[in-house]
């Protein structure tokens, strides 16, 4: 499976490009073709497993996650009735 936050763009802001080259959305930024392999879990890789950038942004969403999931459980508990 092809990394989610992988695109390929003919255009940045300012230039058209001959051609589509790869954008990784998470970096906001292009990306050269030997990154886009493991974007896109060419040659045996994963980009979950091989990609650092993809890990750090997994990281930032569980946490994220995490911490909304026990804010509305602390909300939820309301307070205490006999």
């Amino acid at each position: 499976m092809t990394c989610p936050y992988l695109e390929y763009r003919r255009a940045d802001d300012d230039v058209e490009f001959d051609h589509e080259r790869p954008y990784c959305a998470i970096q906001g930024s292009f990306v050269s073709p030997m990154r886009a392999d493991i974007c896109n879990d060419r040659f045996e890789f994963h980009h979950a497993e091989d990609c650092p950038v993809f890990q750090s942004h997994a990281e930032v969403e569980a946490e994220a996650t995490a911490e909304s999931v026990a804010g509305r459980l602390v909300e939820s508990d309301g307070p205490a009735t006999d």
